[in-house]
């Protein structure tokens, strides 16, 4: 009882934006469940028996039937969040989540089930959508990156519960066995929105944004962020109007002033998934067969060994994550992705992997993991922190949703492909996740201001000084000496018209009518 007390004491006296970002991300949880469990609900016994042998393209749909509506309702679940705030946008995707959950628990037929998973994957789209935008505007500049990487943690948590969950259900002798993980990932859903209802404040940074600073000032109090970072969003956002975050205002995120960082959120989360991490979770089975392991053998390994591996390599990665550059880390992990996919590709296509001989396919066995083990540790904590972080106040929860649209988008098509690919050829698909990642990295080299420890304020005003000065540079090297040479402009006033050009075209709301 006293060990329960000190634990109990010890979280009462974390400061409330700790609190506040904890309990918001148990819905990466929620995403992580339905993650885990949904590879070996669909080959369970008692589910054939339900609904029937499933051929490999209905399969798959069921599979992937989630993430096309969630594509569809995280780009309106930002614009949402501007509209209602953040928290009524999220309780209301888990509230849309618990009702699929709870359709698919009760199915009956297969085209139920359906309806189900797509009824889930709208709820999903809304509630991750905003998620680390909330995150991210309740926590100050020093401990932004690890308290924002909590959801993807708890999804790696998530991922590991479900296998664990499917695992206990799997003897049992009904249609429970399947129904038990559907049915428990309802009730965490709605437990999940009333909490959020109950216990969170909602985002001062969105209070802020609708001229409701008095309110805003309250909560930073109760949040326990210092009055220097207040101050900073004052100066930004004070003279901001309530319409600049309704719902209307959809495509405000393709504005001249914000495109750039919409446009690069976009690239990222779409090349989050064409580096191929969904590809090997969901199809691990038939990578691991193609390697020679037996079916059963491969079953294990991939839900659970992976799973375990992915939560130990999250660990340190989201207690770390403040202390890693988010560029270094988007780099390193890159480069390291993409070794590893280009070895395996090399070792398929020269005939070096045997099913039932040699090292090769030891190695690729090897190499999957430590794919994913670098991904869980690199891209999958910080590019989604990144992606809020660079967003203009105005634009953050649209912007960020869009480009979890973008993820969901490649997410499908990966999904969807990946087994295509492998029929046609054991090695193509490895040398093209591995050429998305290494051009990935190659951007990010020049692309990519550094964001860690620096406020929102500070990094919106980076990320747009980045893009003018390379605009500059480029106008300054390419396209003068051109211009010079043709007598449009003389040498001595050129580089001075360019700089009065970009310094009008980088300014944001200027009237050129």
């Amino acid at each position: 009882m006293t060990l329960f007390k000190m634990k109990a004491m010890s979280w009462l006296h974390l400061p409330k934006y700790v609190q506040a970002s904890v309990l918001i991300s148990v819905g990466g949880a929620l995403f992580g469940l339905d993650t885990g469990t949904i590879g070996p609900l669909t080959t369970m016994t008692q589910f054939d028996k339900t609904f029937g042998h499933l051929s490999s393209t209905v399969h798959g749909l069921t599979v992937s039937m989630i993430l096309i509506p969630a594509a569809i309702s995280s780009f309106f679940g930002g614009h949402l969040a501007n509209s209602v705030g953040r928290l009524k946008g999220i309780a209301l995707g888990a509230a849309i989540f618990g009702i699929g959950g709870g359709i698919e628990a009760a199915s009956v037929k297969l085209g139920m089930l359906l309806a189900g998973r797509a009824i889930k994957g709208i709820g999903e789209g809304l509630f991750l959508s905003t998620l680390v935008v909330y995150i991210t505007e309740i926590s100050p500049p020093q401990s932004r990156g690890t308290l924002a990487s909590i959801p993807q943690f708890l999804t790696t948590v998530g991922v590991c519960g479900g296998y664990f969950i499917c695992y206990g259900t799997v003897n049992i002798p009904s249609s429970a066995s399947w129904r038990i993980p559907f049915a428990l990932q309802a009730i965490l859903a709605y437990l999940f929105m009333i909490s959020t209802l109950l216990f969170l404040p909602e985002s001062p940074r969105w209070l802020t944004a609708r001229g409701r600073h008095a309110e805003a000032l309250l909560i930073w109090d109760k949040l326990g962020i210092e009055s220097t970072e207040r101050e900073k969003i004052e100066e930004r956002q004070g003279n901001a109007l309530p319409s600049q975050v309704q719902m209307k205002d959809i495509l405000a995120v393709f504005s001249k002033s914000a495109r750039r960082q919409t446009g690069f959120g976009v690239f990222l989360m779409g090349a989050q998934q064409a580096s191929g991490i969904d590809g090997v979770l969901y199809y691990a089975p038939l990578l691991f067969a193609s390697a020679g392991l037996s079916s059963s053998t491969a079953s294990f390994l991939a839900s659970g060994i992976s799973a375990l591996l992915i939560l130990l390599v999250t660990i340190p990665a989201f207690l770390l994550a403040d202390r890693w550059g988010r560029s270094t880390s988007t780099i390193f992990g890159g480069l390291v992705q993409a070794a590893c996919m280009f070895t395996m590709g090399a070792l398929y296509a020269s005939g070096s992997v045997h099913s039932d001989r040699g090292a090769g396919r030891w190695v690729v066995i090897v190499l999957i993991y430590v794919f994913a083990m670098v991904f869980s540790g690199t891209w999958g904590v910080c590019f989604r922190v990144y992606v809020s972080e660079i967003q203009s106040p105005e634009t953050r929860a649209g912007a960020s949703s869009l480009a979890l649209s973008a993820n969901w988008v490649v997410n499908w098509i990966i999904a969807f492909t990946t087994p295509i690919f492998l029929a046609k050829s054991t090695f193509g698909v490895y040398f093209l996740f591995g050429s998305a990642t290494l051009l990935t990295a190659i951007v990010c080299v020049f692309w990519m201001p550094e964001t860690r420890g620096r406020s929102l304020e500070d990094i919106d005003a980076e990320f747009s000084t980045r893009f003018a000065g390379l605009f500059d540079t480029i106008t300054k090297k390419r396209f003068l000496p051109i211009l010079h040479m043709r007598g449009y402009i003389c040498k001595d006033s050129a580089w001075v018209q360019v700089q009065l050009f970009a310094k009008i075209a980088h300014t944001p709301n200027l009237d050129f009518s």
